[in-house]
């Protein structure tokens, strides 16, 4: 038996590393590729880097590249925004599979949180429409996670890697635990993940800008007292009641490797929640008292079952082949009762994926061609439900989608080239055909008289991209691409009924049509000697039927009531036109042996195009962003100091019937902030690290853009990490 360290911890040498253009990436095609060969902006972290950086979940992981921005309404949320793109405008991979399902909401997401950070041994993040090899929805971008596989044994002994660790921060009383142990032979292996985390309350910070004392403030809660709701002061203001939960994660992956030319891979994985409370909502406020006794989800539950072949025995139709099959289940509700209200709300909701991929790589002289298949059908399923908590009776209430059942199914072909002209010029090109289809049955209109009985819709689109990178030197890279987006309605966007903020309802638009982008972008990066590297990105995206929230009528009503409230219809509707322009820009400096300096800045700006002249903001457009960071590492020490930065984002800037949530801001809208953070790691031995780290030093009260929680105060993590 040969017992190996696991890599999770271990430090490395930083002197002994050159900056470098020509990195390994696979989310660009779903293969190994030079990244200098690629007219994309991907963005790598690794198993390393994601140890060190030690994030309490995958949402803070993604926030801490200093490239994607995170919005949070709750202590279990997490949104991240590519380029202006937010939650069914970006999609989300794992191992290959799409996560994105019929049901993705287009205000925010935290399904991202629902990836277990422990177990990941690469993110790429590929900004920009990339439509063309992953389909609708991949209009900001695609995160793609990848996790760790089962490490074989090179000879007749059983190969052991086991890792553990705990976790603990003091800003909402965090305490993790994992465990994952991977065994393997020659032929087999098997690799099992558990990880347990207890987030409690959320502590804000409490130092705050002259002009807005208290904000962010909770002033008081509510609480359930001999059968009535009461309202509760809060001695402490700076603690944010109401927004811890509790998760667990459940991996386990099966290798059978019969000879080197094939891999089979069955990849299982859960993911559970308890209550995450919806704390933005608890924090409403109607005639000063909480507009909401309770509002929260109920437990969030995703289970995937994969199987994944790799063949590299090359034929006359490929060299490599990929064939992925999952089901996916996915269970959400939401529960909320107003204050002073005795009837509770429930609705339920359950999602059934079925997904089918096959990708193939076949070089042909100076081509490298990729092609594939994708097919995906979704089935939705929709109840909600009154409890009366003092009588104990239960009623029919109306359901978030339609009640009779929803389907989706996707289907979809592409071809992709990569022309090597020459060591210095490449050419890539693709195309894909889309179609789809969506089917949604309403039955019981007892709540919402709709005119009409079922809403059917088959879209389909050709998705394309062609750019050219030129590298004159190892040094040295630019590149021109253009790029084309889709995404169909899904079933959230045509088909729900939901109050998206006080006194404002959204009811479905059987009329909704497919959003599509145009996206020119430029790109450079320059290394000077081997220690110093600078990369920028220049892009406009153009937006074509633009899908945004307006006000609507409903059988000629603009205003009716909804959960005994007086309401503003709205509906999802198709703008003509918007238009996303920015620049990203990062800049890495090695110096002093083991020292290096890395920052990064990002701006976008999103306008809609008015049909009568001018423009007005368009949301989801986050203020600028960056990070900057200093390290120092060694063998055994690895240490860093780091900045974030959020710029203003005026209210002027806000779209103030969408999804900016202005509600949740200062008077002025949200306020720049920077916070300075400092961590520490130590290899104790090869079997032991410690970690350490002090996060917003200052204790800054700050929020992200569109956020209804405020950020964590200053935050002390102890972490201790064992391998065998």
């Amino acid at each position: 038996m040969l017992v190996g360290a696991g890599a999770i911890g271990q430090q490395r040498d930083i002197s002994k590393d050159t900056l470098q253009l020509d990195e390994v990436v696979i989310a660009a095609s779903k293969f190994e590729e030079q990244k200098r060969t690629l007219p994309f902006q991907i963005e790598q972290v690794t198993a390393r880097q994601i140890a060190f950086r030690n994030p309490q979940n995958s949402a803070d992981l993604l926030m801490q590249t200093g490239q994607v921005f995170v919005q949070k309404s709750q202590g279990g949320g997490g949104s991240p925004v590519l380029r202006g793109f937010e939650a069914n405008r970006v999609l989300l991979v794992i191992d290959g599979v799409r996560m994105n399902n019929a049901i993705y909401r287009a205000g925010h997401l935290q399904n991202v949180l629902r990836i277990d950070p422990s177990l990941l041994e690469r993110v790429e993040v590929v900004m920009g429409p990339s439509s063309v090899v992953y389909g609708s929805e991949a209009l900001g971008g695609v995160m793609h996670f990848r996790t760790r596989n089962p490490a074989l044994s090179n000879d007749q002994k059983l190969l052991i890697n086991a890792n553990v660790y705990g976790r603990y921060s003091s800003v909402n009383e965090e305490k993790t635990g994992h465990f994952d142990v991977s065994v393997g032979g020659k032929k087999w292996g098997i690799l099992t993940s558990l990880t347990r985390a207890n987030f409690g309350d959320l502590r804000q910070g409490n130092r705050r800008l002259a002009a807005y004392p208290n904000f962010g403030k909770l002033p008081f809660y509510a609480a359930r007292q001999n059968n009535q709701d009461v309202a509760i002061p809060n001695s402490d203001p700076n603690l944010q009641i109401g927004s811890g939960y509790q998760q667990t994660d459940f991996y386990t992956k099966i290798l059978f490797q019969p000879s080197a030319n094939a891999k089979h891979t069955l990849n299982v994985q859960y993911s559970g929640t308890s209550d995450v409370p919806r704390y933005d909502r608890l924090t409403e406020t109607a005639n000063n008292l909480p507009r909401f006794a309770e509002w929260y989800y109920g437990p969030e539950k995703r289970f995937m079952a994969a199987y994944h072949a790799e063949l590299t025995r090359p034929t006359a139709f490929y060299d490599q082949l990929l064939v992925t099959t999952a089901f996916q289940d996915i269970k959400e509700s939401r529960i909320s009762r107003r204050f002073g209200n005795n009837l509770r709300t429930s609705q339920l909701e359950r999602v059934k994926v079925y997904t089918f991929n096959a990708d193939a790589l076949k070089k042909w002289g100076r081509h490298a061609l990729k092609y594939g298949v994708e097919a995906m059908h979704n089935d939705v399923f929709s109840t909600a439900f009154r409890t009366d908590i003092v009588q104990q009776t239960v009623v029919p209430s109306s359901t978030r989608y339609p009640d009779g059942g929803s389907q989706m199914r996707y289907f979809a072909l592409y071809l992709t080239d990569q022309i090597s002209f020459s060591e210095q010029f490449f050419l890539n090109a693709g195309l894909r055909y889309n179609a789809v289809g969506l089917k949604a049955n309403f039955i019981d209109k007892t709540f919402f008289p709709l005119p009409f009985n079922d809403v059917r819709q088959t879209p389909n689109a050709l998705s394309g991209n062609v750019g050219v990178v030129y590298s004159p030197s190892v040094k040295t890279k630019l590149s021109a691409l253009f790029s084309t987006g889709f995404k169909a309605p899904n079933v959230d966007d045509l088909a729900k009924v939901f109050d998206s903020q006080p006194g404002s309802v959204i009811v479905p638009n059987p009329n909704l049509r497919s959003e599509f982008t145009y996206n020119y972008e430029l790109s450079a990066s320059q290394l000077v000697g081997n220690i110093f590297k600078l990369e920028a990105t220049f892009f406009y995206t153009d937006l074509r039927n633009a899908i945004v929230t307006e006000p609507f009528a409903l059988n000629g009503q603009s205003q009716i009531q909804y959960d005994s409230k007086l309401s503003q219809v709205t509906a999802n509707q198709n703008r003509r036109q918007a238009n996303v322009q920015g620049f990203n820009a990062a800049a890495t400096a090695r110096f002093f042996k083991n020292w290096t300096l890395y920052s990064t800045y990002n701006q976008t700006i999103g306008r809609i195009k008015e049909e009568k002249g001018g423009t007005s903001p368009l949301d989801h457009i986050p203020p600028s962003f960056g990070r900057t960071s200093l390290t120092y590492a060694n063998q055994k020490w690895q240490a860093e100091f780091f900045v974030m930065y959020n710029g203003w984002k005026r209210l002027a800037d806000y779209k103030l019937d969408g999804e900016d949530n202005q509600l949740y801001a200062t008077p002025e809208g949200m306020p720049a902030w920077a916070t300075l953070n400092l961590r520490a790691s130590y290899e104790v031995s090869k079997n032991c690290t410690i970690q350490a780290a002090c996060e917003n030093l200052t204790d800054q009260n700050y929020r992200y853009f569109a956020s209804g929680i405020s950020a964590p105060g200053r935050n002390l993590v102890l972490t201790l990490r064992g391998r065998i």
